[in-house]
């Protein structure tokens, strides 16, 4: 069974590191604790990562987060991935610092990187892992906030919270989302 394992974020170094790029982050963080590498291909940089009989593929889209769709329609078509086993991971304003919430579809909430996969699949549902990355901004800053780095407080537990998003990752493929939503969901 194949699993295609999709983190948003912006190409470029002006992005790391940025609440906007957690989905890379989370991405980076399963990679490493597996020993893969991501490779640049197409679309994006992506790795496999093989669990118990299953393929994950992982994929960082190198579109830039408004034109995500292309790169998550591209490997579906390639490896002949199912919409069910899709997840893409997307940072969240609505969600306090850390949170994370297995939804198995759902509305983009104003996230481009959300409506344009939506625009381009052609349906809002297929799964995503939000994390959140809290909203403490004044208003009008959205933009500011989303693409400046975490504070220093939010580093203090950063890691503890990328390692749950990956075994979030893992239940997904290998217990299912109605499982895995109600096992994690509820912490």
């Amino acid at each position: 069974m194949k699993y295609l394992i999709v983190g948003l974020g912006n190409i470029g170094d002006e992005y790391h590191n940025t609440r906007h790029n957690i989905g890379f982050m989370v991405l980076d963080a399963l990679a490493k604790a597996s020993n893969i590498v991501f490779s640049d291909k197409r679309y994006g940089a992506i790795t496999r990562l093989p669990l118990k009989g299953r393929q994950l593929f992982l994929l960082k889209p190198s579109t830039f987060m408004n034109l995500s769709g292309f790169a998550v329609r591209y490997y579906m078509q390639q490896e002949k991935i199912p919409l069910e086993n899709v997840l893409v991971i997307v940072d969240d304003l609505a969600l306090p610092f850390g949170t994370l919430r297995l939804k198995g579809k759902g509305s983009d909430a104003g996230h481009n990187g959300l409506r344009h996969i939506a625009l381009t699949l052609g349906t809002e549902n297929y799964a995503r892992l939000k994390f959140g990355i809290g909203n403490n901004f004044p208003r009008g800053g959205q933009v500011d906030y989303v693409l400046s780095p975490f504070d220093e407080k939010d580093w203090e537990t950063i890691d503890e919270r990328l390692k749950t998003a990956g075994e979030i990752i893992k239940s997904f493929c290998l217990a299912g989302i109605d499982i895995t939503m109600n096992q994690f969901n509820k912490k």
